[in-house]
């Protein structure tokens, strides 16, 4: 069909003005592709910096925080990340472990302190490691490990008979060991 078209061009028109014709129509042709393919893309918004999205390993304790899976992996960022490991031990239908995780998750100063210099975990089952038990395995219970893997049993409570127990009222107390467990890493070093 277009060498017949040119066929019958090419008897009324000289060569050069067919190339004329030619690159003309190329070029509007070579128009409507660029147009079509422009009007086609969706327009590239750049992304606003929005909180992060919530993760079922918070279990409610700090949804915009980030949560190692595992104790075993807990311990391989905080070495690698040279940050102490917070593990909260607790229970989803405990009374006492859930007053806690509201105080937890509503105390902005201790989100923003874990979020920036913690590896945190939250397990609702006990470690194979004793360690993590000095005094017994009850829940609520919240216990420092240094990256060199040693748990800082030194870092306790207010109660003498469950040494790792914190209540909604201990928050300051909780944040007072939160900055302990970071002024024993910055000794250490």
């Amino acid at each position: 069909m277009l060498c017949h078209f040119l066929t019958v061009i090419s008897r009324n028109v000289s060569f050069f003005q067919l190339v004329k014709m030619l690159k003309g129509i190329l070029s509007v042709l070579l128009v409507l592709v660029t147009l079509s393919s422009a009007i086609g893309k969706p327009e590239k918004t750049t992304p606003k910096k929005e909180k992060r999205i919530p993760q079922t390993l918070s279990r409610g304790w700090g949804d915009q925080l980030i949560w190692a899976q595992t104790y075993e992996e807990a311990l391989f960022w905080s070495r690698s990340k040279n940050k102490p490991l917070m593990v909260i031990f607790h229970l989803e239908d405990c009374p006492h472990s859930q007053s806690l995780k509201k105080a937890f998750a509503e105390d902005k100063e201790i989100q923003k302190l874990a979020d920036d210099e913690f590896v945190i975990l939250n397990l609702v089952y006990e470690t194979t490691d004793k360690h993590l038990s000095p005094d017994g395995q009850y829940v609520p219970r919240i216990l420092f490990v240094d990256p060199s893997m040693t748990v800082r049993a030194d870092i306790t409570g207010r109660y003498s008979n469950r040494l790792y127990a914190y209540e909604p009222a201990d928050m300051k107390l909780l944040l007072s060991n939160m900055q302990r467990a970071l002024k024993f890493l910055k000794t250490e070093l």
